[in-house]
């Protein structure tokens, strides 16, 4: 592709494919710029596919996305904006987009958007967890001639309150999410979020322990009442509950009363309504839907293990593993383990071997660039090029391969019992989760280069197509 900018000849060629009169509105994300189009079925995704840079194409929640990778897009996006097409930004294509959903969708953009604010603080705190189980450690002290004895109190102090203080109040900060995202003041759910773990109710992990002594406090004589720790669905439901009883009130309430008595009004009938009706009933659900995916997490010879590793990746690719953040917070809230993210996080690392393969068998120099690419980007967990530039765009085969080795793998993982301690970290970050038990890390480490390499021998021996086998330097 010649003349003198490459990213205006780049922007020109996508306009001109997908149609300027086609096109409704753009915008991008870290990877991919994102076209709200009027008719999708007038792109023809083979020559979106063939222009310099793009990585692959995918339509979903009424955008169709084209993936060019960090730091293409922004430059590309650039050039869409001089062309005089209309670009929106990132939140306003997505209020676009979230008025068209529905359903299932809707549901999993929801949860989405409740979660993504809070990985990073969970993830941390699984961090903390792991330096202070390595650091804290007799076998690692004793290298210094000390031990955990040796500790003054006030370290161990500081230290818990650096790893218990995210998940003592992990409600409230769910609250506070969802009600951002339900229309809501965040900071009244983040106040009412508090009131569900109040030091004043019986703290729900010791009314569960019957060595604890701790009882509920009945409420009417029947009504067990208790805190909400670890209840992500009590959090949500409250953020959902809250917020929109808030934007009924606002509208009804006169101005000069609103400021004081619409809080006053949302946090009382909210806490009543949770505390008495609601939360007990969302905990024993929630209990109830963490045993059955540790059951099946613990099936014998790995085949729960199988099961998640082999359909992880397909939920991913329809957007339904969002709904896994919601379990793998539950699981981390009342086992302090999650295995969920270990058995999936198996296909990031058979993805990197099938780009491999592709990368040193291929023929084709933009199927190469488009390998190598692709990697770079999985390595640190961005895995959509890998996915639709790869898997989904050469005949499945490498799709399967990816499939059959993510199961594989995550049955070994279930078979060894290995869970991170942690969420939000894919493969190359994704051995923090581990060192808090040096076990665990060197059996995630080595099952995790066995992934490497059955997807790496298999897409290079079974799964490269033909097309790839065509030198194209000329193009």
């Amino acid at each position: 592709m010649g003349g003198n900018n490459k990213y205006l000849d780049i922007a020109k060629s996508i306009v001109d494919i997908v149609g300027e009169d086609n096109i409704v509105s753009v915008t991008h994300c870290a990877t991919r710029l994102r076209i709200i189009v009027k008719d999708r079925e007038k792109i023809d995704d083979k020559k979106v596919e063939k222009i310099d840079e793009v990585k692959g194409v995918f339509f979903t929640s009424g955008q169709y996305q084209i993936i060019l990778g960090t730091g293409i897009v922004n430059k590309v996006y650039a050039e869409v904006e001089n062309l005089g097409l209309k670009t929106l930004s990132k939140k306003e294509q997505d209020e676009a987009v979230k008025s068209q959903e529905k359903g299932i969708k809707r549901i999993m953009r929801i949860l989405a958007d409740i979660f993504v604010p809070i990985i990073p603080v969970i993830a941390a705190t699984g961090l903390f967890l792991g330096l202070k189980s390595c650091i804290f450690n007799d076998n690692v002290l004793s290298l210094i001639g000390a031990s955990t004895a040796d500790i003054p109190a006030y370290i161990q102090t500081l230290v818990t309150v650096l790893t218990d203080t995210a998940f003592a109040f992990l409600p409230a900060i769910i609250t506070w999410s969802a009600f951002r995202v339900f229309g809501g003041t965040p900071v009244i759910g983040l106040v009412i979020g508090l009131m569900l773990v109040s030091p004043a109710l019986p703290n729900a992990y010791s009314v569960a322990d019957p060595k604890s002594g701790v009882e509920a406090i009945m409420a009417f004589g029947k009504i067990p009442l208790v805190g909400c720790q670890g209840s992500v669905l009590t959090a949500i439901v409250t953020g959902l509950i809250g917020a929109t009883l808030e934007k009924k009130l606002r509208k009804i309430m006169p101005n000069v009363l609103d400021l004081i008595f619409t809080p006053f009004f949302v946090m009382l009938i909210t806490m009543l309504v949770i505390l008495l009706g609601v939360g007990p009933i969302m905990h024993v659900i929630e209990l109830n839907m963490v045993n059955i995916i540790e059951k099946l997490i613990n099936l014998p010879f790995g085949i729960g293990g199988f099961i998640i590793g082999f359909t992880y990746p397909l939920a991913v690719i329809t957007g339904l593993h969002h709904t896994y953040v919601m379990i793998e917070t539950s699981l981390l809230a009342n086992t302090g383990f999650n295995a969920l993210i270990t058995l999936c996080a198996m296909y990031g690392f058979a993805n990197v071997g099938t780009c491999l393969a592709f990368a040193l068998k291929s023929k084709s120099k933009r199927i190469r660039q488009t390998s190598i690419g692709a990697m770079l980007s999985q390595l640190f967990g961005i895995s959509e090029p890998v996915l639709f530039g790869i898997q989904l765009r050469f005949n499945l085969k490498p799709l399967f391969v990816m499939l059959l080795t993510s199961g594989t793998g995550a049955a070994l993982l279930s078979i060894f019992n290995i869970r991170s301690n942690s969420y939000g970290l894919a493969v190359l970050p994704s051995y923090l989760m581990y060192i808090y038990e040096g076990h665990q890390l060197l059996i995630y480490f080595i099952i995790s280069l066995i992934c490497v390499f059955m997807s790496f021998i298999l897409t290079y021996l079974f799964a490269i197509p033909v097309e790839a086998m065509v030198f194209d330097d000329n193009i």
